[in-house]
């Protein structure tokens, strides 16, 4: 089918439609230029982590470690627990123990959930040695408690630095 180009042709409606009493002109057509803009939606919800992690610079705000009262900070990756004794003041850490060190892991060989036990302890002596008495902070940096976590804190619970 071929499309020719003739030009408009006016008429009223009066003249095709008879019974109308009041006659209007009608104009051509004229193209319209319509400008279509894609709808992006984008999901704004924060991952479990994601928001763990903002929850836990929110709480640092709060809760900064002095040389006699530090913060304690708790990491435990799939396999392996860390724990660390952090004065933010001096901007230094004061203790740190993980269940990759040789001297935890290795003494007698045992599962990582000893060896979190033994973390514990270590980090007790120390806290003895440097002669601190509580934590300003326990940061477990958002993360659920795992068995690991849970053999950590009965360790340094029976010291006093976790309430009951």
């Amino acid at each position: 089918m071929a499309v020719a180009n003739f030009p408009a042709l006016q008429f009223k409606t009066c003249d095709i439609f008879r019974s109308t009493p009041k006659c209007f002109k009608l104009l051509p057509l004229q193209k319209t230029n319509l400008f279509v803009k894609t709808l992006v939606v984008e999901a704004k919800a924060n991952t479990r982590t994601e928001s763990a992690k903002i929850r836990n610079r929110r709480m640092l705000k709060k809760f900064n470690g002095t040389p006699r009262r530090p913060r304690l900070s708790v990491f435990c990756s799939e396999k392996q627990l860390y724990a660390m004794l952090v004065d933010d003041k001096n901007k230094r850490c004061l203790f740190y123990g993980s269940t990759l060190q040789k001297s935890i892991h290795d003494d007698p060989t045992c599962t990582t959930i000893d060896a979190a036990k033994r973390v514990g302890e270590e980090l007790v002596k120390a806290c003895i040695d440097l002669n601190i008495n509580e934590i300003s902070y326990y940061d477990r940096n958002g993360f659920a408690r795992g068995e690991r976590m849970q053999a950590f804190e009965i360790a340094i619970s029976n010291y006093g630095f976790l309430p009951t």
